[in-house]
């Protein structure tokens, strides 16, 4: 049998730490205390390999460990460490050393239907590069998965609200990321308002929601600073370790400078910097604002050192330029294992806080302006990480005790951060992680950013975040930003741009500001087309493309997803110009705008990057492998009568993949059946809810037996012969809004014929009313309709969804009720992108 050590070491390419080895036992209960709440681990020693700890704990107690690990960080990064440790773990399952192990993780899961026996058993989902976002994680709910995300991405699905995926999705997000699950959120010290939600829903559903036979949302900290009364942390055999010595007193030794100008950094940091122009190492810069970036980044271009040795990183930049730094020759000297074709010489990165936090890079010296501690001990992480070099400069510029803003909230921690660093100046004047750690713990409290105001959740907001089938604005339902990251004195608000094609396609004005709503939830902005810029710098930029192309549309996308058309002359109004704060404004390529990634009003040229291997628009036949998500009848001229069909499309992995024929009802029903058998042999759900769960998976496309629903399909030997899927096939448009879901619910038989109580009853309705996202609480009036039955029976049906979906979320629990809807969804979908041949219908 494979030890521990053994599994480590196949998986990780690395021998365990002894604090490694300690808490695999606590995971799997060789020590006391359990899974712990908080770890308190030093940058450098390979935390992220707690992913490797669970999936070994897994593979030993799959019915206590959770099944989906959610690691996550405090921004979207380049090079996102754990993101790589996920991807080589999953390439190294393959091996033959491993394949034990991964025949025990094999065993958890239930493949899907066709599946070989062979494929990877460990499902991933990574802010960039081939797993990016995919979906695999929510496919199979049995399967092992790792889904690393932002705050902002894993927090906004978790409050039923996810950011950039279409309503129909959200309660899946949220039932899947919200139960049975291992949250690790690192670097928690730096998100408190976040860390305060998750613990906020694990209490909730702990004490105030029912118990239920799979594992509930469990959180881990990864933190520099606990709250925790007994955090996990390092002990004496780890300090004896060798390696873990060596990282922990790297050589990092620091200078301090006192700035000759406070207000112009730039200038001393870049010639600091220029100090190493002939030395042929990789020289790592922070500063704190976009603005000394660039000119930091200006002043080495005039001093003649060449702009391709010369990268910056900023929280600015549109998500495409981005990622491709990872690919960058110059960037890449930075990472911990250079590639072989990188740059030669001396090679220079300037960032701003972008670079402080999951950024696995390792300079050989550091420059950098002063602020608070937290992020000071980030930066000095980004140095000598590993302890390889016997020499390594860190240089830190701070301003005179006059040129201090007294006014500034955060003078008073910068002012404690220089004491400290003054304080190991005079004491061997190192900053390695041993170093720092000898510093008074209230000290370096009082040198950390202040909190922000944290706003407190409720039971109402939980209520209110989790009716998904309503949408726009709803009172009594905030936006979820203030409670993800807290109110912060002072914070500047921030303007998303992006640029799309469809401005140009949509911009007649006959075409309502609804439709740009429902494309944009059917085909989201990705990270990628975003970028981010402080809403007093994006308005002068936006300024300058309405005054060069006023008549140029552009789209104002508020946080509820509203949508509202203008002109670009509109951002010359002064009086609009508070209005773009905390929005996303979306702008048409040929407006121009962007410049190495950045907003620029100066420049002419721009792209749509909202195309991938995965998303195409197009107005011909449907590609192979992608499926229609959004379609728009528009006229095809000025002038001319003709209309033209625009199409968007849509590639994933999952079972949004549809069979290129058209599938027969029955044997959909019966491939969703056995999908729905196969995933309840893996979990523990207990007879009364696998009973309900297995009539839902027979009865919830019932309502498709329906002349009008067969004609959307293109069905035209209905009714002697039923369709549930068209393959390629387009049918008839119809004006009615007909949901089959909503027809479905007529035509389920009694509590006494299904053998099952009527409690029973009324989960198996809602689990057929909300397999496409509906029922949360309600369809729309819009959508009350069943050609097999009179307006009255239909509204007197409509009125029982809300009330059964309030009794069953009080029941199991706003995360709870939203999983099991999602068991049936997971079966669904998988057994729409593996239907059995012989369901197939040969045209």
């Amino acid at each position: 049998m494979m030890t521990f050590d053994s599994i480590f070491e196949s998986l990780t390419g690395k021998a365990p730490f002894p604090w490694q080895r300690a808490l695999y036992e606590r995971f799997v209960g060789k020590r006391t205390g359990g899974i712990p709440s908080a770890c308190v681990l030093p940058t450098g020693l390979g935390k992220t390999s707690v992913v490797a700890i669970w999936l070994i704990s897994l593979a030993e107690l799959p019915d206590q460990i959770p099944r989906r690990l959610v690691y996550v960080v405090n921004r979207r990064t380049v090079v996102d460490q754990t993101t790589d440790e996920v991807e080589l773990y999953r390439e190294r399952l393959r091996s033959e050393s491993l394949r034990g192990f991964r025949e025990a993780l094999t065993r958890i899961w239930s493949r899907p239907l066709g599946q070989e026996a062979e494929t990877n058993p460990l499902a991933i989902s990574t802010l960039r590069g081939q797993f990016a976002d995919n979906g695999d994680w929510c496919e199979d709910p049995s399967r092992p998965a790792v889904i690393c995300g932002t705050v902002d991405m894993i927090g906004s699905r978790l409050l039923f609200s996810g950011y950039g995926i279409g309503r129909a999705k959200r309660p899946l997000h949220a039932g899947f990321l919200g139960q049975d699950t291992l949250l690790i959120h690192d670097e928690a010290h730096l998100e408190p308002a976040f860390q305060r939600l998750i613990e906020t829903i694990q209490t909730q559903q702990r004490d105030n929601e029912p118990d239920v036979s799979w594992p509930k949302l469990k959180v881990i900290e990864l933190t520099a600073t606990s709250k925790s009364t007994d955090p996990f942390k390092l002990d004496d055999k780890d300090y004896e370790n060798r390696i873990v010595d060596q990282r922990m007193n790297a050589v990092k030794q620091l200078r301090l400078h006192e700035l000759k100008d406070a207000k112009k950094p730039a200038k001393e940091l870049a010639e600091r910097a220029m100090a190493f122009k002939d030395s042929g190492r990789a020289i790592l810069l922070f500063a704190q604002s976009v603005e000394t970036v660039l000119d930091i980044q200006s002043a080495l271009e005039k001093a003649k050192i060449a702009a391709v040795n010369i990268r910056t990183l900023t929280g600015t930049m549109r998500g495409k330029e981005r990622d491709d730094l990872v690919r960058d020759k110059t960037f890449g000297r930075f990472l911990p294992e250079p590639p072989g074709d990188c740059s030669e010489g001396t090679v220079y990165l300037i960032c701003t806080s972008a670079g402080e936090v999951g950024v696995n890079i390792s300079a050989d010296h550091l420059i950098c302006d002063l602020t608070t501690y937290e992020s000071m001990a980030q930066r000095f992480g980004r140095v000598n990480r590993f302890g390889k070099f016997a020499e390594c400069e860190v240089h830190v510029f701070y301003p005179g005790k006059s040129a201090w803003d007294e006014k500034h909230p955060l003078t008073p921690a910068r002012q404690q951060t220089l004491e400290l660093l003054d304080e190991l100046k005079h004491t061997g004047g190192s900053v390695s992680p041993r170093a720092l750690s000898t510093l008074d713990e209230v000290q370096r409290a009082a040198a950390f950013a202040p909190h922000p105001t944290i706003l407190p959740v409720t039971d109402m907001l939980f209520d209110a975040w989790a009716l998904t089938t309503i949408i726009g604005r709803l009172p009594g339902r905030p936006a979820t930003e203030a409670y993800l990251h807290g109110l912060t004195e002072n914070e500047l608000p921030e303007t998303h741009v992006a640029w799309r094609l469809d401005v140009q396609l949509l911009e007649r004005e006959e075409i309502d500001d609804s439709v740009r709503v429902e494309l944009l939830l059917a085909y989201p902005l990705l990270p990628k087309e975003l970028l981010r810029e402080p809403s007093y710098r994006a308005v002068k930029h936006l300024d300058s493309l309405g005054k060069r192309h006023p008549d140029h549309r552009a789209w104002l996308v508020d946080n509820d997803g509203t949508v509202e058309q203008i002109t670009l002359d509109w951002f010359t109004d002064k009086d609009n110009r508070e209005l773009i704060n905390n929005k996303t404004v979306v702008l048409d390529p040929r407006s121009g705008g962007l410049s190495a990634g950045l907003l620029d009003g100066a420049s002419e040229s721009a792209d749509d990057v909202s195309i991938t291997d995965d998303r195409c628009r197009s107005a011909d036949l449907v590609p192979a492998d992608f499926h229609e998500v959004f379609s728009l009848e528009i006229a095809a001229g000025d002038e001319d009568q003709d209309t033209h069909l625009l199409r968007w499309f849509v590639r994933k992995n999952t079972g949004e993949v549809r069979s290129k024929k058209p599938v027969l009802l029955n044997g959909h029903v019966a491939d969703v059946q056995t999908r729905m058998d196969d995933i309840l042999s893996r979990l523990s759900l207990g007879n009364s809810l696998s009973k309900c769960l297995k009539i839902a998976a027979g009865y919830h496309d019932e309502g498709k037996r329906r002349l009008i629903f067969q004609a959307m399909l293109g069905n035209r030997t209905a009714p002697t012969v039923w369709w549930a899927k068209s393959g390629r096939k387009t049918g008839t448009r119809i004006e009615e809004k007909y949901r089959h879901e909503f027809g479905s619910l007529n035509d389920l038989p009694s509590a006494t014929y299904l053998g099952i109580t009527e409690d029973e009853r009324e989960l198996v309705l809602h689990l057929i009313a909300a397999h496409h996202g509906r029922a949360r609480p309600h369809f729309p009036p819009d959508e009350v309709f069943d050609p097999n039955q009179s307006d009255s029976a239909s509204g007197k049906l409509a009125s029982t969804v809300p009330q059964r979906f309030g009794r069953l979320q009080r029941k199991f629990g706003r995360w709870g009720l939203a999983y099991l809807e999602s068991l049936l969804r997971a079966a669904d979908w998988s057994a729409s992108a593996n239907p059995n041949p012989e369901g197939e219908v040969d045209e």
